[in-house]
């Protein structure tokens, strides 16, 4: 019986999953210096589905960013799962990556020559380096079932319909049972019904206990967060936990 990817460890409810003291992310020094972040203090639990919303070019891609740790900060403090991770060196933050975090971006960023099965194999091969062929292999179809597309394994990204292959990135991002998923924009090159099935995956990997930081420009979405964080010029200006406004301070929530 071929292994499958562990499941995410019980969460803690003394403290949250992801941390963000005072960062802020600048591009330049001086007069042009261009500001992404602006000193933002932000905590989200175990197992939340976070929505960040905002105009384009508030901030909110640079915060999904940061705390996938594909950026970094350029000052204050950034912990995921107990991890200081704008403390770790590129390899080592490369490797937390793909161990830890699950991403998902607009434009699905597959491989045109690798089938379904293929691009997510390849994120076990990233993620987790002790995994044999079989068993990546294994991964990689569990982790499409679990997106609905167990049949279209060997389709490559051409065969497949714009919703099929952001199942696939959703797949591909779950493959390593990361402690978080952040979705830039996933549903931005969708239609609205599709768009819908695909926040719906994304919310049921919130339920089963996977934090889900979701940007999006699409109000409807924001009405099933458990928290809205709205974003403009860098900073948060607007925070919504279950339907109550929060200030940044008050922000601390453990499993739901």
């Amino acid at each position: 019986m071929e292994a499958t990817a562990p499941a995410p460890p019980p969460a803690s409810t003394t403290r949250p999953l992801i941390h963000l003291r005072d960062v802020s992310r600048r591009w330049g020094k001086g007069s042009g210096a261009q500001l992404g972040v602006d000193r933002v203090d932000l905590m989200v639990g175990h197992g939340e589905l976070a929505a960040v919303v905002g105009p384009s070019g508030s901030g909110k891609s640079t915060l999904g960013a940061l705390i996938a740790g594909i950026d970094r900060p350029t000052s204050g403090s950034l912990v995921v799962d107990g991890t200081r991770i704008d403390q770790l060196a590129d390899d080592r933050l490369a490797r937390w990556r793909g161990a830890n975090v699950g991403i998902v971006f607009q434009d699905f960023h597959l491989l045109p020559t690798l089938t379904a099965a293929e691009n997510v194999e390849l994120a076990v091969e990233f993620g987790d380096r002790r995994a044999g062929r079989r068993q990546r292999r294994a991964r990689s179809l569990d982790a499409l079932a679990r997106v609905g597309l167990d049949g279209k394994r060997k389709r490559l990204p051409t065969q497949l319909s714009g919703g099929e292959q952001q199942r696939v990135a959703i797949a591909r991002a779950i493959v390593n049972a990361p402690r978080v998923v952040v979705a830039d924009e996933p549903t931005g090159s969708l239609d609205q019904a599709t768009g819908h099935a695909v926040f719906d995956l994304l919310a049921g990997l919130a339920a089963d206990g996977t934090t889900v930081v979701f940007i999006t420009h699409d109000p409807h979405f924001t009405e099933r967060a458990d928290r809205v964080i709205e974003m403009l010029d860098g900073r948060i200006a607007g925070h919504t936990a279950a339907g109550i406004d929060v200030t940044v301070d008050a922000v601390l929530v453990g499993a739901r």
